[in-house]
């Protein structure tokens, strides 16, 4: 097989430098002597004489070294999942809606003491993304828990940042907020519809002690004067000790956060850009909701009705991380115990 040529550029040693390194080689010439003849610092010499020298008299052959760099640079690279039995394995896990981190955790003990049958997370997430690696079935994509064909591009978070003014960084935050014994702490989001569908979005809240969730109908758009409006609604209707805090994204949507703490006196704080985790309820609960409420579906085509029936579903589920609890319980817990009416879940 032809070995791919290897452009010279300011960044690689070209052919002709590898020559000269032969030579100044055998003429007894060190790595920094070498290095200040070439231009080069003295770690990419090193470097070079280390990876392309021969494996076993450990002498350096321009020629030869020319062609390990060529066959190093070569695409595509080779893949473990290649292996047919190991790509079935990971294939059949998928299509039960395994996440790739359960697929490599389960092929390591399936598996064990077999290092060529476990494979590790991103390498799954690469043979899905990376175009033209066709390791796994196609499509299988759909059965992530985000559906993306692609990764999504850092950068359309980043650039955000910085659009809303006077924000108040997680960091922040209470701290009671973060151990989850104080119940009042909210999360907040958008899962958003279609491109065709313009402005179609649900706005998501989910209580941090209770996981319970409240679906925001927003058939006019997701404007930052839409959730103004919303948001505002909402959070004065609940009680004054679940009124503590919101923690939202970077989404310019919130752009407005100051006047709906002024007018319900909630303190609303920003997650890091690119930092979903820091939102780890709310993430998780519009994962489930996307069960309900598909990507690249028409959100509008939703009642707020419907809206609050998906809601009720979820808060009546019994959690494992709430020791079997629902959400639905535990708030009407909290809520008898402050002796004042029960909250009722807002569309």
């Amino acid at each position: 097989m032809p070995v791919p040529a290897v452009a010279s550029s300011g960044r690689y040693l070209g052919q002709e430098e590898r020559l000269r390194i032969a030579d100044l080689r055998l003429g007894g010439a060190g790595v920094r002597a070498i290095a200040r003849d070439l231009g080069r610092s003295a770690s990419t010499i090193s470097r070079e004489l280390r990876r392309n020298s021969h494996p076993t008299t450990r002498s350096y052959r321009p020629y030869a070294a020319q062609k390990r760099c060529g066959i190093r640079a070569g695409r595509p690279k080779p893949s473990k999942l290649d292996d047919r039995l190991l790509a079935a394995a990971v294939e059949e896990r998928l299509r039960k809606n395994w996440s790739p981190q359960q697929i490599s955790d389960d092929l390591a003990v399936v598996f064990a003491g077999q290092d060529e049958l476990q494979v590790s997370h991103e390498t799954i997430y690469q043979s899905l993304y990376v175009q033209g690696r066709s390791y796994v079935g196609v499509h299988l994509h759909r059965h992530l828990r985000r559906g993306r064909s692609a990764r999504k591009p850092r950068d359309t978070q980043l650039n955000a940042a910085g659009k809303i003014r006077d924000k108040v960084m997680l960091s922040e935050r209470p701290k009671e907020a973060n151990d989850r014994l104080v119940a009042g702490h909210w999360e907040g989001d958008l899962i958003v519809g279609s491109a065709s569908a313009s402005g179609s979005a649900i706005a998501t809240l989910v209580e941090r002690t209770t996981r319970f969730v409240i679906l925001m109908h927003l058939p006019n758009g997701h404007s930052s004067a839409e959730l103004h409006d919303g948001l505002i609604r909402v959070l004065e209707g609940l009680p004054a000790f679940l009124r503590r805090s919101l923690t939202w994204d970077q989404g310019t949507e919130l752009a407005r956060h100051v006047d709906i703490t002024k007018a319900t006196g909630v303190p609303i704080f920003f997650c890091d850009p690119g930092s979903p985790w820091q939102r780890g309820s709310n993430e998780n609960t519009n994962g489930l909701l996307r069960q309900y409420f598909p990507k690249g579906t028409d959100l509008n085509a939703h009642s707020a009705q419907r809206l609050l029936e998906v809601a009720t579903e979820l808060n009546e589920r019994p959690r494992k991380t709430l020791k079997g609890n629902t959400p639905a319980d535990l708030l009407s817990e909290l809520v008898s115990k402050k002796e004042i009416a029960p909250v009722a879940s807002t569309a």
